[in-house]
């Protein structure tokens, strides 16, 4: 496989380009979402991380829940999740999330967490059960879980996969140069050895990754990290550009142009992800959808072997 040249960077002192402006959301359907998430005291990820496509994708009903609290017990560089001593486990939780669900009544829902590395599983069991009471409660919409690493506890990593999620996901953010300045707490290793287990313990779960572009890594670096998480049998992948939260996040070293994010693309297709997200404001959750479909019609094929 050559190496494609990447165009001319776009500087981040250059003023924020065209392709990343996103209209503010307002639309009845995005406010209905809104006001049930307050009335069932639940948090999405789409607000507390700013995600820019928060107005496209609650327009059509689809919200990533956000479970264990809304305090990050680690303080990663790029996120603008808040950081601190987090409240006590609600035990309550997972039910209110799958009546959201049912609620919503939607065909896929994306369910993430905050580290929680002030209790001993992490918090996989609260995920465990989240994904029983959405199973009991909508026994026919699909669920993709978006984990922190558990600190390396497999039995925690297990509890989730014996739940039965369909996607299996878990953010590499980053190249391996940049784990230490970016990801407070996280190992690059640690996050391709949650992978590979995932596959090999549930090879019927897609398991899925996401990077972030924009922090200073170079274009070999990201080509390489695609390699190591399809060598771990990662099936689908999500790329896109790292937008700063605030001053006090780490600074945007340049923006990626569309077509840099059509070549990763590309590339990331001819080693072998069933499915690929490239784009600027592609964040984790978006096409979650579409995503969960192309892993089920590659694996029904005979096509998906890991």
């Amino acid at each position: 496989m050559s190496t494609v040249i990447p165009l001319t960077p776009v500087l981040a002192r250059e003023p924020k380009p065209a392709w990343l402006k996103v209209r503010a959301p307002g639309s009845p359907s995005y406010l209905r979402l809104k006001g049930l998430m307050r009335e069932l005291k639940l948090h999405t990820v789409c607000e507390e991380a700013h995600c820019p496509n928060i107005g496209e994708c609650w327009t059509h009903g689809t919200a990533t829940f956000m479970i264990l609290g809304d305090v990050c017990t680690r303080a990663c560089g790029y996120c603008a999740v808040g950081h601190g001593r987090p409240g006590a486990i609600d035990h309550a939780e997972p039910a209110r999330v799958a009546d959201a669900v049912r609620q919503l009544a939607l065909a896929h829902v994306v369910v993430t967490s905050v580290d929680r590395d002030d209790v001993p599983d992490g918090g996989a069991s609260i995920f465990a059960e989240t994904v029983r009471e959405i199973r009991r409660q909508t026994p026919d919409t699909s669920i993709e879980v978006l984990i922190p690493d558990f600190r390396g506890d497999h039995a925690a990593l297990h509890a989730v996969l014996d739940a039965w999620p369909d996607i299996l996901n878990h953010n590499t953010e980053t190249v391996p140069r940049l784990y230490r300045l970016a990801r407070s707490g996280g190992r690059y290793a640690r996050t391709l050895e949650l992978l590979d287990r995932s596959q090999r313990h549930a090879p019927r779960i897609a398991t899925k990754s996401g990077i972030m572009l924009g922090l200073g890594e170079e274009w070999d670096e990201i080509v390489r990290t695609l390699s190591d998480l399809r060598n771990v049998g990662c099936a689908i992948l999500t790329l896109g550009q790292y937008l700063r939260p605030s001053a006090s996040h780490l600074p945007v070293a340049r923006y990626y142009h569309p077509d840099e994010f059509k070549q990763l693309g590309a590339m990331a297709v001819d080693m072998g992800f069933t499915h690929v997200e490239s784009g600027p404001l592609v964040r984790s959750s978006y096409h979650a959808h579409e995503q969960a479909e192309a892993f089920r019609e590659a694996l029904g094929s005979g096509l998906w072997a890991g």
